[in-house]
This record gives C-alpha cells, structure tokens and sequence, in this order.
C-alpha cells in the first residue's frame, strides 16, 4: 500500500527522508504517511511510546540475545573454536538447518547469524505462509542484492516449522540459495532425513540443537531474575526448591521457562490486588515478590506430554517400548506402554506392535504369545478401553518375559531374498499337481512320495526345492536355524532328527 500521494500533499518529512526514497516508504500496511501535527505529537511521546510497547513484549522476547556472547545452550556446535561459531562471528554465514526441539533457540540463533552477517532477516512461517509469502520474501531479497553502496545487502531467509512446506514449496526456494540471492535458515522440530526434500538437503548443512541442560536453564532463569527485578522495581524471593521446580517443569525448553516465571509474577500480582494476605511486601527498597512450589504447580498445571502421532515423539516412544519388550525388562516395557497412554497414544497400536513382536523376536521360542496378543486385542475390544488397556499390559509382561527367537524372522527374510533371486527356477516335476490327463502325461506328480506312507509319516530323502538348489551350497537353502530357547530348543532337536533321516536314508530325490 503506497501512501506518496498523501504524502505530496503535506510539509516535507520530518524524519529525515524524502519523498522519493525507499527508505522513506512504509513498512507495514499500517504505517500509514501522517500528518504535521500528528509527526509533533509523536515525537513528544515517542519515548514513551517505545517504553509502551516494550512492557508489553513478552519476558521470552525481551530475553532474546542480541549476540552469541549472550546465547546460551548448543555449545557442542558453537563451543569453541568450532566451524559455525567461527563463521557467524566473522560473518561469513551459510545456509543451513536447525533441528531441535520447541525453546532450543533455532528462532535466537537465525537472528543473531543475521546480525552477525550485516544482512537483512526476512521471516516466513510455514504454518501461516504460502507461495505468495516466499515469493514476496525473494523479491525483497533480490531488491536488496541489486542495490547500490549501502543499499546493497544480504538477506537471510528464515522459515519457521520448514518442514510443514510441501515438495513444491521447498523446491521453490533451491534456485535463490543457488544464485545466493538468500541465505537460507530452516528450523524444523521433525526429522530433517523424512520431512524435506534431499535437493534442499544437499544445499543446506544441517545442525542439530538438543534441549538446554539444566545449567543453561539456570542460567536463563538468573537473567530472568535479573531483568526483571529491574524492570519492575522488585525483590523476586526464589527458594532453592522452587527454582529446582521451574527447571524441572521446564524440560530443557527456554521459552518454557521464561513464560512459567512470568506467570508466576503476574498471578502473584493478581493475588496481592484481591488478597492482601498473599505474600507481597512493600520494603525500604521496594516490593518483594516469593515465587513459592505451591504457586509454580498451581501455574503450570498438569504436564502436557510430549507426543506427536507420526512424528518423532511418537516414533521415539513406540520404539522404547519394542526394544524393551525384546530385551525382557517387563518393567520398562510397562512404563513406555503408560507413557503412550498419557500422552493420549492409542493402546490398539501397542497390541498392534506386540503382534510383531510375537513373530519378530519370540517366534517359536513361545508360539503362544501370539496368541496371547491376539486375545488382548480381543478383550480390548469386547470389554473396552480400562479393562482392555490391563490386558494389552498383560500380554507386554508375558512377551517381555517370554524366550526369545528371532530364527523366523531372519528365515524368512533370507527366503524372500533367495525367492527373489531364483524365481526364474520352475516347479520340480514331483511337487507339481496332476489337474488334467494332460498335466498328468506331462510327469505332473509322478514319483511324489506321500508322507503319509512312509515310516513316521516321514519321506526320508525327498527334496522339495529346486534341483538347481538342492545340489547347490546347502547353506542357501538351510534358512530356518532354530535356537536352543524355549519351545524352539525341541524343533531343534526334531530338525536335527529328520536331517539326520535324510542323511541316512538310501531313497535321494536328488
């Protein structure tokens, strides 16, 4: 929206800028030219404008480092002397990702790149933007590559949540990180490998930033303290248990942690105003505020778990869960199972799982608990969630403590690999079956054994593969080797047996 118009009506500016400068222009849709007197009244409220609009900015947006002196957290990517800390600081930036967590400081460290880089931030969310928005931003960006002495910058490109973009709308920033009219800055809480596409990948160095260990909260916390005892005019009382509180409920999560201890202020402010009993003292040196255990439960409220149905977090749990099974500790198996229901997982997809794991890791060792998966899901079912969630716990104790084999799973995985290979080998006469006077003057069927005709229903020296693979390297057809755990340790000792038989007998198919 141009406002020169109204602008040509009016006294030249008083800001310093001309009519025909860029500069001079709005930068917002409601910067709106204004008039005289309005310019007069502004600067006479300018300052306090400013303090206005600054009281109302978050704790979380005033604690934003301007710096990477001031940035707390990642040291295993900016300690140092490393690579990325080297770069920003001589301002030689790069396009890059940030995969982290929520409050890692991905947001922080784009900006603080930026300054680094004397280069101009443009932010795009892909929660809230399209391609009109990226294609606004690459103008803007092109505009300011094309300028002239100090007109002529950078511009950092910074797309919030990146990987809630489709194909399409990565692809569109690859040309303009190419030419280098962007540096390109995405941010994504999900895995980079799944989400976006490998083409921005390969033009991108990928970081990844960890949640902030409890020195780095305790060090945001005390600059917290800080700022705003100072802004406020206070004494912020913080006891050793209430602050192990906030850390704790902060979980690694900085802007967590901010937002919790402003609450905290402003509910004790609240209580003080209806409840003069509420511990807010007025002393020579001003108010005091105590932010006690008691108020921090009372403001943060029950913990939100972290779970996000196909995402990461989901993945994360489910896995947990699989590889406790396996390793037979009941134990912890139970707990990821009840981490999956708090954080509102679906107790099905666990019985789902335990299927798989009844035939990827128990197999034969205890064929029953296949069974017993089948049947919580069953009761699940039949009597609902509360006595079916119990069951579904029932059967996870059971397989965690079950024999474990994974003999059939690495069977079959090896005769799908060996099928692949030689499915070009026909079907050997004597397994073929007669249909038609035909097929049956063709040799179909001839010289079948029945194995009910033989000694213990056993036809001692028949081969049912391939002649091409019977009288190949025997390990390439011997896929089934059964362990010495649980029920398997007897199909062992019958496989051995009947090996054995063909070994000796006089009647060899091949």
């Amino acid at each position: 929206m141009k406002t020169n118009d109204k602008a040509n009506n009016k006294s030249p500016s008083v800001t310093g800028h001309s009519q025909g400068s860029s500069e001079g222009q709005q930068d917002s849709l409601f910067d709106l030219t204004p008039d005289n007197d309005e310019i007069a009244s502004r600067d006479n409220r300018s300052g306090k404008d400013n303090s206005d609009a600054n009281s109302f900015m978050p704790l979380a947006a005033k604690m934003r480092p301007k710096s990477l002196t001031d940035y707390v957290g990642q040291q295993h990517i900016l300690g140092g002397d490393s690579p990325l800390a080297q770069s920003i600081e001589q301002g030689h930036c790069h396009s890059l990702i940030f995969w982290g967590p929520p409050g890692s400081g991905k947001t922080t460290l784009a900006e603080i790149i930026a300054q680094h880089a004397n280069a101009e931030i443009e932010r795009v969310s892909a929660v809230t933007s399209g391609i009109k928005e990226i294609r606004n931003a690459i103008d803007k960006a092109k505009l300011r590559a094309q300028g002239d002495g100090s007109n002529k910058r950078r511009t950092v490109l910074f797309v919030d949540e990146v990987h809630r973009f489709n194909k399409s709308q990565q692809d569109a920033f690859l040309p303009h990180i190419e030419d280098g009219t962007i540096i390109f800055i995405g941010a994504t809480t999900e895995n980079p490998a799944f989400e976006l596409n490998q083409a921005l990948l390969s033009r991108a160095r990928l970081y990844t930033l960890k949640k902030l260990n409890r020195d780095d909260l305790a060090q945001v916390l005390q600059r917290a303290i800080s700022l705003c005892e100072a802004e406020q005019e206070l004494k912020i009382e913080l006891s050793e248990d209430a602050k192990q509180s906030l850390l704790n409920r902060s979980d690694g999560d900085a802007r967590r942690l901010l937002n919790l201890v402003e609450n905290c202020l402003d509910s004790t402010a609240t209580a003080h105003e209806n409840n003069p009993s509420v511990e807010i003292d007025e002393t020579v040196s001003g108010k005091v505020k105590t932010i006690s255990v008691e108020l921090i439960a009372q403001v943060a409220g029950s913990k939100i778990a972290l779970y996000d149905k196909g995402g990461d977090a989901f993945y994360d749990l489910i896995s947990a869960f699989h590889k406790s099974v396996r390793g037979s500790s009941p134990d912890a198996a139970l707990y990821w199972y009840a981490r999956i229901l708090t954080a509102g997982g679906d107790a099905l997809y666990v019985a789902r799982r335990l299927l798989a794991i009844a035939s990827e890791d128990i197999g034969n060792a205890d064929p029953r608990a296949m069974q017993l998966a089948i049947n919580a899901w069953d009761t699940f079912h039949r009597v609902g969630p509360s006595e079916g969630e119990r069951a579904i716990a029932q059967a996870t104790v059971y397989m965690a403590l079950a024999p474990k084999s994974n003999a059939v799973y690495l069977a079959f995985t090896k005769a799908k690999m060996l099928a692949q290979q030689t499915c070009d080998l026909d079907v050997p006469l004597h397994l073929k079956n007669a249909t038609s006077s035909i097929t049956k003057e063709l040799g179909h069927g001839s010289e079948y054994r029945y194995a009910h005709d033989e000694m213990n229903a056993y036809a001692a020296g028949e081969n049912y593969f391939p002649e091409a693979l019977a009288q190949g390297d025997s390990s390439h057809t011997r896929l089934y080797q059964p362990t010495e755990r649980g029920l398997e340790k007897k199909l062992k000792e019958k496989l051995d047996y009947l090996n054995q038989l063909d070994r000796n007998s006089h009647d060899q198919r091949y």
